[in-house]
């Protein structure tokens, strides 16, 4: 199961041991998706902040 997370700051932090980031771009909303080993792990913010979080995540980024 997936699991959401509101906090942007430990999202980045969990980019240090993902695997990738899949980036979905909504009309209103960007979703986030970290995949790890076992879990995966989502963030909804608004465009203008996603851009500022990809930014810092240190692990490979997929965009869809």
């Amino acid at each position: 199961m997936p699991s959401e997370i509101f906090d942007a700051e430990k999202f980045v932090e969990i980019s240090g041991h993902a695997d990738y980031c899949i980036v979905k771009r909504l009309r209103d909303v960007v979703k986030l998706k970290l995949r790890t080993s076992k879990r995966l792990y989502t963030l909804k913010v608004e465009p203008a902040k996603a851009e500022e979080i990809i930014k810092k995540l240190q692990c490979e980024i997929r965009e869809i």
